[in-house]
């Protein structure tokens, strides 16, 4: 059981960075013209935890293309600003999970040793 919240969290923590990562690319790179932003899809494993896979951003709409907050490559500063405030609150709670599940595994280790 504890090393189930181990993973969990330990791939938490990862499909978190690479959210942030994506982010980070994204709006590097807001002001080049044709940028496409990268998306993140995250979905459950089936024995717990996250996987992550990054996709690019389908062609903006003419709706979004007129849009004077979004830059000329589509991606919006201010969601990949919110964005990355709640990749890092996910990578946070992840490594406090990790923690725990660590200070349990000892108690658990000392108790029986």
């Amino acid at each position: 059981m504890i090393t189930n919240a181990l993973n969990s969290g330990l791939s938490g923590m990862r499909a978190a960075q690479t959210a942030l990562d994506v982010s980070s690319h994204n709006i590097a790179n807001m002001n080049t013209q044709g940028f496409k932003p990268q998306q993140i899809i995250q979905s459950e494993n089936g024995t717990g935890g996250v996987s992550t896979a990054i996709r690019a951003s389908a062609t903006e709409s003419a709706e979004t293309a007129n849009t004077s907050e979004i830059a000329a490559s589509g991606t919006d500063a201010a969601t990949e600003v919110v964005n990355s405030l709640r990749f890092r609150a996910t990578f946070d709670l992840n490594a406090k999970m990790v923690k725990t599940a660590d200070e349990l595994l000892g108690t658990l280790v000392n108790t029986k040793a």
